[in-house]
């Protein structure tokens, strides 16, 4: 079972508020004081709140329900009610909830930021509110309000500064495990790696880079083929991407432009991000094929050559990736 999960679905419910109180003084000397009732406490909330120490939705894949305190009623001589007991639902930062429609309740982009995803019930006033020089005995006080409830559906979008793209076997899984200390499985047959893998690449001067290796991209995954929209949510966030196209492809432009055309259908905002166009596994080529290569892109899309082999070319390509970062 795999310890990254990126969706879950939570029935969510906000607390009722506490009714207000109808409560008549009565004392020994004050045997019609008139109305003390104070008002109920507000509903607790549910709220989503940004743990930079989680990176996956794992510890919530088993909850089923959440369901925030109710507010305690009003009481006498004009006491309000305890407000009910926030509910906090803890997630990784790039998290995003959503009701069923889809709307967007709240998007959580940093550690310790707290967003309320359904709020709990407003309080009822108790009959002291109602007072009036025409009815100075109300013997009638409000209900709380109901919290608000929803199936609210969880998302996490991978943030990270460098997201590489490309079909699967490109050789992403070797670049991330040669340049930063990730240990992604690797081997030599499509869909290796089938979560995220997020790696800190380490650049001069004691700087870094966050990377993060993608699921691989086939044909049709914009429309939901192959890891389709499970993979192509994570690119969303990432800064910079990086096309790789494998030294072997049979036609290296054509293969980018699958790539771009699948980002493109899926969310056209994607091609406004900075990228990078490169050829892995160059430690099959001379400097002939090299050139064949790169005679197919245009002039302002040569792409880099590298070998997360042989480690040929990789500083040049971090030097390309921290200049698109840092400008």
């Amino acid at each position: 079972m795999s310890n990254f999960v990126d969706y879950v679905r939570i029935n969510c419910k906000a607390g009722h508020g506490g009714g207000g109180s109808a409560h008549l003084k009565r004392e020994k000397y004050m045997p019609k004081g008139g109305p003390d009732g104070g008002d109920g406490g507000r509903g607790g909330h549910v709220i989503m709140k940004g743990n930079a120490n989680q990176w996956t939705l794992l510890p919530l894949r088993y909850t089923r329900h959440v369901h925030a305190q109710r507010g305690v009623n009003g009481a006498k001589s004009q006491l309000t009610g305890a407000f009910g007991e926030d509910e906090y639902i803890e997630v990784p930062i790039g998290t995003i909830a959503k009701n069923e429609e889809g709307e967007i309740l709240g998007e959580i982009m940093e550690d310790g930021q707290e967003i309320i995803i359904l709020k709990g019930g407003k309080g009822g006033k108790g009959n002291e509110f109602f007072k009036t020089s025409t009815n100075q005995t109300p013997r009638y006080a409000q209900p709380g309000e109901a919290g608000e409830e929803a199936m609210v559906v969880f998302e996490l979008k991978i943030l990270a500064d460098v997201g590489l793209v490309g079909f699967p076997n490109a050789g992403k899984s070797t670049l991330l495990a040669s340049i930063s200390a990730a240990k992604p499985k690797i081997a030599d047959y499509a869909f290796t790696t089938l979560t995220p893998n997020l790696g800190i690449v380490e650049y001069r001067n004691y700087q870094s880079f966050v990377m993060a290796d993608i699921p691989g991209i086939i044909e049709g995954a914009s429309q939901g083929k192959g890891l389709g929209h499970r993979f192509l949510r994570h690119i969303e966030r990432n800064s910079i991407l990086l096309f790789m196209i494998p030294s072997d492809s049979e036609n290296h432009f054509e293969e980018f432009k699958i790539l771009e055309r699948e980002l493109l259908a899926y969310n056209p905002e994607m091609m406004d991000k900075e990228f990078i166009i490169s050829i892995s596994k160059a430690d099959l080529l001379d400097d002939e094929l090299k050139k064949l290569i790169s005679v197919e892109f245009p002039e302002n899309r040569k792409p880099i050559f590298f070998s997360g082999v042989s480690q040929e070319g990789l500083m040049a390509l971090k030097d390309v990736i921290w200049e698109k970062l840092h400008g």
